[in-house]
């Protein structure tokens, strides 16, 4: 897709009103610092769109960013973040929640987990989480260019079977730095979405 227009639309906090769109919902999920804000910014071709930083536990809120107008990206809060305080997490979970519960255009869940590492138990909760909701994840597993390209099918099969996914579930390898991965990421949404390539 080419990106002619990206803007941050809608903000929500702790106590919003999850907002009802018009236009194709694709969610991204995952634990703090796994590189969603990079991934969003690599997607559209924008440097600081999403906030990147250092310190992880940064997105607070749920953030919809339309795209072209004729998508919303949204970019739930980081999980398993531990320095922040119990009842904020469970905030924070109550907020994703009712976001999977009340998005009525919700399309696509990325859940985003680091190709490095076994999945944690967050991470596991959050897949589960999805799938009781009727949600079929797409497994994005980033920080691609920190391993070996030899180490890639290896570590697939680890976030796999950690996270209890069939066959069928897909897992998309990507690199912020190198972009790998962009492009197949793309091609789906623009496959579920119905969206003609532009």
């Amino acid at each position: 897709m080419v990106i002619k227009s990206v803007k941050l639309e809608t903000v929500c906090g702790i106590g919003s009103v999850i907002p009802e769109k018009d236009k194709p919902e694709i969610a991204f999920a995952g634990k703090s610092n796994v590189g969603k804000s990079s991934l969003i910014n690599a997607l559209v071709n924008r440097k600081s769109l999403a906030k990147t930083s250092s310190q992880p536990g940064k997105t607070q809120t749920i953030n919809y960013y339309n795209i072209n107008d004729v998508l919303y990206f949204v970019d739930l809060p980081g999980y398993g973040y531990a320095k922040t305080s119990a009842s904020l997490r469970e905030q924070w979970g109550k907020m994703v929640e009712k976001y999977l519960m009340s998005s009525k255009q919700l399309k696509i869940i990325f859940l985003l987990v680091d190709i490095r590492h076994e999945p944690s138990e967050n991470d596991k909760q959050m897949y589960d989480w999805m799938v009781y909701y009727g949600y079929t994840p797409v497994v994005i597993a980033t920080k691609l260019d920190k391993i070996n390209r030899s180490q890639t099918g290896k570590q697939i099969k680890i976030i796999r079977e950690s996270l209890g996914a069939g066959p069928d579930t897909k897992i998309i390898p990507f690199s912020s730095m190198t972009k790998q991965g962009r492009d197949e990421i793309w091609n789906y949404i623009e496959y579920v979405c119905g969206i003609a390539e532009s």
